[in-house]
């Protein structure tokens, strides 16, 4: 399906800028823009043309909004039309969909994101998804004792301040506003991605490679360029409403890959002659256990957000990889094992042939899914 990506602050614009700096995002990007009140931020980016990077809010006076949630909403409020505007060059109208990618917790990104959802949906008649990230638990919590502070006044080490204070309670007013307007929201929990003794600053690379392979997946899913990639169960916009709905519920994405090795095929004599050669063979079984290794990874393994007893109402399956690998009856078995599994009552499933390809993936998308502990949390902090 082709979609508008908008990064909206700076975690969602470095996010956006990983997609676009993607070899093969534009099998499935329709446009990109990054939209942010701090300029340096915005001048940071490396693969998102300078044209589609936009300031807004000239009263943030270029830098950022240190999570002033209510400065930026009034901000997003003032500014809606004119970013809806400065995604015209790139034929917004042809999108079947638009992403928006913000971190939940900060200022300029979650605070304009709501109000730029309205905005879309006045003048476009297709689904916004919002793509979100989760803040850390640390990130809202006092820090260690500072001993500078002891060494420089002779007092008791005060503590830090935190990075965010205000962190999971713009999380909290952002994705109860991102769930009344979009059609899914998909968080991502940076905290179940980060390793023991890591913090969010030190890996966002890696996360954001995370999120990018993730968002990839699924929106590049049904895209194919040309005969040989075109799938024979076809991947389309509407299914992926389908399967995530229009209520702005909470969705996950789960995703595996397995190697593989590339089929060879020869001329029926062997010696390559006549230009006349058998089709490329894999032996079944290995086929078999590759689809359904990756099937069960995606399901059961670390997904963008908690999937609370592994249940949703609604399921999406993908499998990819080189043609010869994708064997229809093991896909088949991995979408009646997928259905128990979830006890999802609607199932829709489709296949990504990869032409060359050196692996088989698997992408399962669960909507319709039991609150998160996470994002209960999150919800909570405002309670």
């Amino acid at each position: 399906m082709r979609v508008h990506v908008i990064g909206l602050g700076g975690a969602g614009g470095r996010i956006a800028d990983r997609l676009a700096a993607d070899s093969d995002g534009d099998r499935f990007l329709q446009g990109v823009n990054a939209f942010d009140t701090d300029a340096a931020a915005l001048d940071a980016l490396r693969s998102i043309d300078e044209s589609r990077r936009y300031r807004f809010g000239d009263a943030a006076g270029g830098g950022g909004l240190d999570g002033d949630l209510h400065a930026a909403r009034r901000l997003g409020d003032a500014h809606a039309g004119e970013l809806g505007r400065a995604m015209d060059d790139q034929q917004p109208s042809l999108a079947e969909a638009f992403v928006l990618v913000v971190g939940l917790g900060g200022g300029a990104g979650a605070g304009v994101a709501p109000a730029l959802t309205d905005e879309l949906t006045r003048l476009y008649d297709v689904p916004v998804y919002a793509v979100g990230l989760l803040p850390t638990p640390a990130e809202s919590e006092p820090g260690e004792p500072d001993p500078a502070h002891a060494s420089r006044t002779g007092d008791a080490p005060e503590e830090r301040p935190p990075e965010r204070p205000l962190a999971e309670k713009n999380a909290a007013r952002t994705l109860d506003a991102l769930s009344d307007r979009c059609a899914a929201v998909f968080p991502f929990d940076n905290d179940e991605w980060l390793r023991p003794g890591e913090a969010v600053a030190d890996v966002r690379d890696r996360l954001n490679g995370v999120v990018a392979e993730r968002m990839a997946a699924l929106f590049g899913a049904g895209e194919a360029d040309d005969a040989e990639s075109t799938p024979q169960q076809v991947l389309d916009a509407s299914d992926v409403a389908r399967a995530v709905g229009d209520d702005g519920e909470i969705a996950a994405i789960g995703h595996a890959t397995q190697a593989v090795e590339p089929p060879e095929s020869g001329s029926r004599f062997g010696l390559g002659l006549f230009g006349s050669s058998e089709p490329a063979e894999v032996d079944t079984s290995a086929a078999v256990s590759a689809i359904e290794t990756t099937i069960r990874k995606a399901a059961r393994g670390k997904n963008t957000v908690e999937v609370p007893g592994g249940r949703a109402d609604r399921t999406l399956l993908v499998v990819g990889g080189p043609p010869a690998w994708l064997n229809r009856e093991a896909i088949a078995d991995g979408r009646r094992w997928l259905a128990e599994e979830t006890g999802s009552g609607a199932i829709l499933s489709g296949d990504a042939p990869v032409p060359g390809g050196d692996e088989v993936f698997a992408l399962v998308v669960r909507s319709g899914i039991d609150e998160p502990a996470r994002v209960r949390e999150i919800r909570e902090s405002i309670a």
